[in-house]
């Protein structure tokens, strides 16, 4: 089966013994705490961690009006950004000096490449992250459907340890990055 929000909520209600929905505007409590906290749930997850699936790089192009002070140059932020992990000049991806600031990126250099964390569609979530979105989904939908916070706690210690290991397994598909210029090493000789 496909991933999708509907599918992760159904999930979630299924973990608090909740019945599944079958759209997120059925009407039911279930639809309604779904529809209202599924978003910020899902973009809280994907901004926690540089997950290497919600990871893009882009060219961003240079705004007309500039900042008032401190830079140069602003960059208008891509339409899916939701956190920034970098920035870089010309074809690399980091080592620029930056600021994210109304809505735009800041900086002193002429060109811009931001490596970011994006918003993907459901269906590309990995299954380490759907368990992780999950548990947390049901952790938050426990007290609005419930009102049980034993429960609750129970639930968001569970999805405290499914992020962790969701993180555990999206850091073990990446080359780990190497200190570069750190006086201690380089002291060392």
């Amino acid at each position: 089966m496909a991933l999708s929000a509907l599918v992760l909520c159904s999930r979630a209600l299924l973990k608090i013994g909740a019945q599944p929905i079958a759209s997120l505007d059925e009407g039911t409590a279930e639809a309604e705490v779904a529809a209202h906290l599924y978003p910020s749930a899902r973009d809280a997850l994907l901004s926690a961690h540089p997950w290497t699936f919600a990871t893009g790089q882009m060219e961003l192009p240079r705004l007309t009006a500039v900042p008032r002070a401190d830079y140069a140059h602003a960059f208008q932020l891509p339409a899916d950004f939701l956190r920034a992990i970098s920035a870089g000049g010309g074809r690399a991806g980091h080592g620029l000096d930056y600021r994210i600031h109304e809505s735009r990126l800041h900086s002193n250099a002429a060109q811009a490449t931001l490596t970011y964390l994006f918003r993907p569609a459901e269906s590309a979530f990995p299954a380490f992250f759907a368990s992780a979105l999950v548990a947390r989904l049901a952790a938050e939908f426990c007290i609005p459907l419930t009102e049980s916070t034993s429960r609750a706690e129970m639930l968001h210690r569970l999805a405290e340890s499914e992020f962790r290991h969701a993180r555990l397994i999206d850091s073990q598909q990446d080359t780990p990055r190497a200190l570069n210029d750190f006086p201690l090493i380089t002291a060392r000789g």
